[in-house]
């Protein structure tokens, strides 16, 4: 048995990874299909990786080299399985797996709250890709629900004394949207005492002094996350999910299409879904300030024993 594992970087790999363990069949041989990041190469340390071109969102001449890529591999190592969360890489991995006769299942991500990306729509018509959803409420004959990668935390306990002296900032590594607002929101409410590791992406912080870093290995980071008091993030899958494996309660801001932060406002849907679960804190950058932060550090996320397995 081989299986094939495709994910892009950031919360499509993310989800992948907490997702593998409750996928309800025997995997043997796992080849995982990604780019090669500070990120995927400390996530996957240990296992076998086969490193594809980076792909931007959209950008087509990218997923064909991958597909090229992932159609050596088909040929190469006659995998049984092939399972993607997305993006670029489920384009590039899945039809070509399935024209080799490899059942193909597509998850969409847990990023999309009320219907499926592009990414989704154009893998739902390629014949015998199974498509599969985390919400119920957009699931149907088409997309099957078959859990949600959230399904395997919970609220933790309240930390009544907690304070604020150490803090984890993640905007994630999108290249091309910054995250001007929330950067400067946090100049403005965070104390000067506070001791804080900055993983900005593209955002450029040297205006307001702080030393940024575009990209922070995941090991590191998750490291940092486990041991700060308080972790803010863009409501990206991957950067809220890293924050709640850590156990913290992260501080989630959305951003938006219309101040130039992202292709879309679907952000805005995943900060309020994990609030709604009590597993984050959602709010606008006018609506940060210290005490946010305070009642954020007291609340605590733990893993769930016995999460349930996929349903596929």
């Amino acid at each position: 048995m081989r299986t094939l594992l495709a994910a892009s970087p950031g919360g499509h790999l993310n989800e992948l990874v907490n997702l593998r363990d409750r996928l309800p069949f025997e995997l043997g041989k796992v080849i995982w299909f990604t780019a090669e990041t500070a990120q995927s190469r400390s996530m996957l340390n240990g296992e076998s990786v086969l490193f594809a071109v980076p792909a931007p969102p959209r950008d087509w001449r990218s997923a064909v080299a991958n597909a090229r890529l992932a159609d050596a591999a088909c040929r190469r190592l006659r995998f049984d399985a092939a399972i993607s969360t997305g993006a670029s890489m489920a384009l590039s991995s899945l039809p070509v797996a399935r024209t080799h006769g490899v059942d193909s299942y597509y998850i969409e991500s847990a990023a999309r709250v009320e219907g499926p990306s592009m990414t989704g729509r154009m893998l739902a018509a390629f014949p015998g890709v199974r498509t599969y959803c985390q919400y119920r409420s957009w699931s149907d004959r088409t997309w099957r629900f078959t859990g949600s990668v959230f399904d395997g935390f919970e609220p933790g306990p309240v930390v009544p004394d907690a304070v604020v002296r150490t803090a984890v900032v993640t905007l994630g590594t999108q290249p091309g949207y910054s995250f001007n607002r929330l950067v400067t929101r946090l100049h403005q409410v965070l104390p000067d005492h506070v001791d804080v590791l900055w993983q900005t992406g593209a955002t450029n912080t040297e205006t307001y002094g702080i030393e940024g870093r575009f990209s922070v290995p995941s090991a590191e980071l998750d490291a940092a996350m486990s041991h700060a008091d308080v972790v803010v993030a863009h409501a990206g899958v991957g950067s809220a999910l890293s924050a709640i494996i850590a156990g913290r309660h992260p501080v989630l801001v959305a951003r938006r299409s219309d101040f130039g932060e992202h292709v879309d406002d679907h952000q805005i849907q995943i900060a309020q879904e994990l609030a709604d679960r009590g597993l984050a804190t959602a709010c606008t950058p006018e609506e940060l300030d210290i005490s946010l932060l305070e009642d954020a550090a007291r609340r605590t996320n733990t893993r769930v024993a016995s999460p349930p397995p996929l349903m596929l």
